[in-house]
């Protein structure tokens, strides 16, 4: 789930962002630094485990959307500037409280947009609709360098933005005909296997239980939009 592991971004402001695994040498890279600020982009274990580790050694104050997450610093605001002209940008989806940062080089995507692939939203925590309207919000940003948390960097936020919304987009069209062919309501118990067995057939059973909370959050979705 976390691809080739968890990318923590160090500014040169002495922001890092992602703090990452409690990984003793990870800890120790990024605790070398003149560190004076953590951001979080969303609440998740390979982003947020060293998170008292980094804050401890460092005394530098912990930001996220979420308060749970805040050492010694009030929650992020959509919209707020921070220092070296790092813009905050709620983009909820791939969890409730994730949150992406702008800055003069590029975005900071964190899960919600990713360097190889496409992130997961399941249930009870993403929002397809939500992460929708997240990426309307990162296209609108044009032609800058993404930054994710997982993965390599990519060239253009518009161009991978407008590619994530067709993927889901047309994933979306399948979970409906498959809904059709089988004459069942999104709202009904069935429909659940219903989609996992029409459009997520090849896919090894040791991920069923992920497979069902995406399908889920389809469901949830299909169901607001008709």
């Amino acid at each position: 789930m976390t691809l080739d592991g968890t990318n923590t971004w160090v500014l040169d402001e002495g922001i890092v962002v992602d703090p990452g695994p409690l990984i003793e040498s990870h800890v120790e890279a990024v605790c070398d630094r003149d560190v004076r600020l953590v951001l979080v982009t969303h609440h998740h274990v390979d982003h947020t485990e060293a998170v008292d580790e980094v804050h401890a050694r460092t005394g530098a104050p912990v930001r996220a959307l979420d308060a749970a997450w805040c050492r010694s610093a009030p929650p992020l605001a959509d919209g707020e500037e921070l220092p070296g002209g790092v813009r905050v940008l709620a983009t909820p989806g791939h969890t409730a409280d994730s949150v992406s940062f702008v800055t003069p080089e590029g975005v900071l995507t964190g899960d919600t947009v990713l360097g190889r692939g496409t992130t997961v939203i399941a249930d009870p925590d993403g929002d397809l609709a939500a992460f929708l309207s997240s990426l309307d919000r990162l296209e609108r940003l044009g032609e800058l360098p993404v930054f994710p948390a997982h993965g390599d960097e990519l060239p253009s936020i518009e161009r991978i933005a407008r590619e994530y919304r067709d993927h889901r987009l047309e994933r979306l069209d399948q979970v409906r005909r498959a809904l059709a062919a089988a004459n069942v309501r999104a709202e009904e118990d069935e429909a659940l296997e219903v989609i996992v067995n029409a459009v997520y057939s090849d896919v090894d059973s040791r991920l069923l239980p992920a497979v069902e909370a995406t399908v889920r959050a389809q469901l949830a979705y299909v169901r607001q939009s008709g």
